[in-house]
């Protein structure tokens, strides 16, 4: 029978090969087309950058513990002043890292960034996970629709809408599914009506995370019924106060509060808010999702450290089958981290995240899926518990009833799949023929 040792040993081995293979996966990115040379230890502009945000960091906020893995969560039921509190933590700690420079590292330095480069930016990223820190609620804005106006926008846009969210004076949301407008987001049927120099919305959105504490939204709308669907959609900033918006919140079997239905009825907003030209919002939705499959895919998520140090707390460490779950998560945090250098070196090169986001987030959603059962089960019958009063206060358990969120949310990942294949592998797309077809002559749900 194999001892212990010489499982260990093999486990060293099996990784190391697997690091090599990704590796070379790395050098020969785009089909052997493009030679991208990488190299996983930190250069000496990085070990700089992590010595500085780790002291940052040690100085202004608290190492994460058992007690307080706030990470491990996903979304979690509370009441509306105790969800209002958190907003006001994670405003607090947002304002203090843009005063510090590090809200949005890797945006430019005339927006109130750093001008890292997507390698750098992700140092502080990786250290800021290891404390007990709250900023969530800003990834729409930071993450995705910041990247996407300062693309897109005009300098007035950029002007006005980019500041306020660097300081967690605005929270963003993205208005983009409907209810027959979901993987097939291009059929979307919320209209657009210009009048004057003001568009007219009218229409229904769903599964829009955080639109309940959001002030503006980024809306995808048919400006133009009688092109085919892909090349009639506009995209517009919409303040979430304007009058002719309903909210309506979506409770989770969990009992937790993250999606609402949007309605939009005779909703008036100046055509200044235009983001792109009048018809090109299919590119500015893609510019868009591709930030947000690459901000899933790196951070915001617990460390195999974090998962570690909780093994040994509630668990048997030296049990070979909890080893071996314990060894396949490391093996996949690694995947993930290798992964995302490449997306980060895909962006250091200038261009968008493409493909590289797609098999990210595949990773992600299996990774919350391993993990969650994995975590729930070193809890043992504990882990059936839930509430402010159970071990750990519910977090793990709150981590697997949420484990199929990254499944869904940012594109399913069947969409991911057929990217894929489609973009990577050179396989035939499906036959479609409703990309020819004005989106008036198809058929409505």
């Amino acid at each position: 029978m194999i001892s212990l040792s010489t499982l260990s040993s093999l486990v060293l081995i099996g990784a190391a090969r697997a690091k090599y293979e990704l590796e070379q996966v790395a050098v020969f990115w785009a089909g052997g087309h493009t030679r991208i040379g990488m190299d996983f230890e930190d250069s000496p502009e990085e070990r700089s950058l992590r010595a500085e945000a780790r002291a940052w960091l040690e100085a202004n906020a608290k190492p994460l513990d058992v007690e307080s893995l706030s990470d491990l969560r996903t979304h979690r039921a509370h009441t509306e002043e105790q969800d209002l509190a958190l907003l006001d933590e994670a405003r607090v700690w947002q304002r203090h890292k843009a005063e510090a420079g590090w809200a949005a590292p890797h945006w430019p330095i005339e927006h109130g960034g750093r001008g890292l480069s997507p390698l750098l930016a992700g140092v502080f990223a990786a250290e800021e996970q290891k404390f007990d820190v709250s900023g969530n609620m800003f990834s729409v804005g930071v993450g995705m629709a910041g990247p996407t106006i300062i693309e897109w926008g005009t300098e007035t846009q950029q002007d006005q809408f980019l500041a306020p969210i660097l300081t967690a004076e605005h929270i963003w949301c993205q208005l983009f599914s409907e209810p027959g407008a979901g993987s097939d987001l291009a059929g979307l049927a919320t209209k657009a009506v210009l009048d004057g120099d003001e568009w007219v919305v009218n229409g229904q959105k769903v599964w829009t995370s955080a639109a309940h504490y959001s002030d503006y939204g980024v809306l995808l709308a048919r400006t133009d019924a009688d092109v085919p669907k892909h090349r009639g959609i506009t995209c517009i900033l919409v303040e979430m106060h304007s009058p002719g918006i309903e909210i309506r919140p979506l409770r989770q079997i969990d009992g937790a509060i993250h999606f609402n239905e949007v309605f939009l009825d005779d909703v008036r907003i100046p055509v200044a808010n235009t983001l792109g030209p009048v018809g090109a919002g299919w590119g500015v939705a893609m510019t868009m999702l591709a930030h947000e499959r690459a901000s899933i895919g790196g951070g915001g998520m617990y460390s195999f450290d974090q998962v570690l140090t909780l093994a040994r707390t509630v668990s048997d460490t030296s049990d070979p089958l909890v080893r071996q779950r314990l060894v396949d998560l490391y093996t996949r945090f690694e995947m993930l981290r290798f992964l995302g250098y490449r997306v980060r070196t895909a962006a250091e090169r200038g261009e968008l995240p493409g493909p590289e986001s797609s098999v990210l987030k595949l990773v992600v959603s299996a990774l919350y899926e391993v993990g969650g059962d994995l975590l729930l089960a070193l809890e043992g019958a504990a882990g059936m518990l839930n509430g402010a009063d159970a071990p750990f206060g519910g977090k793990f358990q709150d981590l697997f009833m949420g484990q199929w969120a990254p499944r869904i949310g940012g594109g399913t990942d069947q969409i991911q799949r057929n990217i894929i294949g489609e973009r990577v592998l050179g396989l035939p797309g499906e036959i479609r023929s409703d990309k020819t077809v004005p989106f008036r002559e198809l058929p409505q749900a």
